[in-house]
């Protein structure tokens, strides 16, 4: 639904995004992270066909952004991290203004504004003027607007900035049920928590470059290692727990509790029972510790950042 090939842009001497090259299959949640400046929002914006890309493709359900800009522009729903809001108008007013931009017919046009409204917990605020919502009802406005002409794509640039824990819910299972329902959505957030919960797979970004591309379990494996189990017994081991060196990575041990990575859980882990239990050991855990996604990132950051170390140094 989403592709892209050696998508590249730059401002004068300055590589905004260099050859940047992913794809988003039909019912999937993308998210791109990365700090400031990495190029996030300028690939989105290549993608909406409002930035023409200097070298490189996009495409979007088939169609070249720079080909097919207005095609590619009704099919999306976006956005954007400035929603440029007009404050005087009312709620009712800016959402019919955009259902007429995307030629909604008019039934629609009074139907679909209050059932998006409604659903978001807006319904009330219709005939308030812009100027009086609050920032997270005017996050939520923009979502609307983006999902008025019911678009099989959408590109989220921080969907649930600004919001308060229960609105961020909401759009939350509203970006979940759109996936449901085989659209296509990127998001750009800086929640890592957010990323590791909504999307299928993520895409680390940095200095214009896509340097990691995966699911999570993947990341995890790859950047952080094999899943980390972690074994609590009832009873002091007297050494039995760093006997199992022999057959998993321990990483902690002490004489109750042990940390240890396998990339065979399914495998190692009912040996691990066996041998304890036949020493006469009484287990009372044993479960997979959680990885997060903060930790992933924060090691596939660090790793690029060393090997931009070593460069400068080489």
């Amino acid at each position: 639904m989403i592709q892209t090939h050696d998508l590249t842009k730059t401002f004068g001497d300055f590589l905004a995004v260099d050859r940047v090259t992913f794809s988003v299959e039909p019912g999937t949640i993308f998210a791109i992270l990365g700090p400031n400046g990495a190029g996030k929002t300028t690939t989105v914006r290549m993608l909406t066909s409002i930035l023409r890309p200097t070298s490189g493709w996009a495409r979007v359900a088939g169609l070249d952004v720079t080909q097919h800009p207005t095609q590619v522009r009704s099919l999306v729903g976006v956005l954007t991290e400035q929603h440029g809001l007009y404050e005087r108008m009312k709620g009712i007013e800016y959402l019919d203004f955009f259902a007429q931009v995307y030629h909604l017919p008019p039934g629609e046009r009074q139907r679909r504004p209050r059932q998006l409204m409604d659903h978001f917990g807006l319904g009330d605020a219709l005939d308030k003027r812009l100027g009086e919502y609050s920032k997270g009802m005017k996050q939520k406005l923009a979502l609307v607007r983006a999902m008025l002409h019911d678009p099989p794509v959408l590109l989220l640039d921080e969907p649930t900035s600004a919001m308060d824990p229960q609105s961020a819910r909401l759009v939350r299972e509203a970006i979940k049920e759109l996936r449901r329902e085989e659209r296509t959505i990127a998001i750009t957030t800086h929640n890592l928590t957010e990323a590791q919960n909504l999307a299928d797979r993520i895409a680390v970004i940095r200095k214009g470059r896509i340097i990691a591309n995966g699911t999570f379990r993947e990341l995890s494996q790859r950047f952080v290692g094999a899943p980390l189990m972690e074994l609590h017994l009832a009873q002091a081991a007297n050494g039995a727990l760093g006997d199992l060196q022999d057959m998993v990575e321990v990483v902690e041990c002490d004489t109750r509790r042990v940390r240890y990575r396998t990339p065979r859980p399914a495998e190692d882990n009912p040996q691990i029972i066996r041998r304890l239990t036949g020493l006469g050991l009484d287990i009372v855990t044993l479960s997979e510790v959680s990885q997060t996604l903060e930790d992933v990132y924060l090691q596939i950051v660090q790793e690029d950042e060393g090997a931009d170390h070593h460069d400068r140094r080489s």
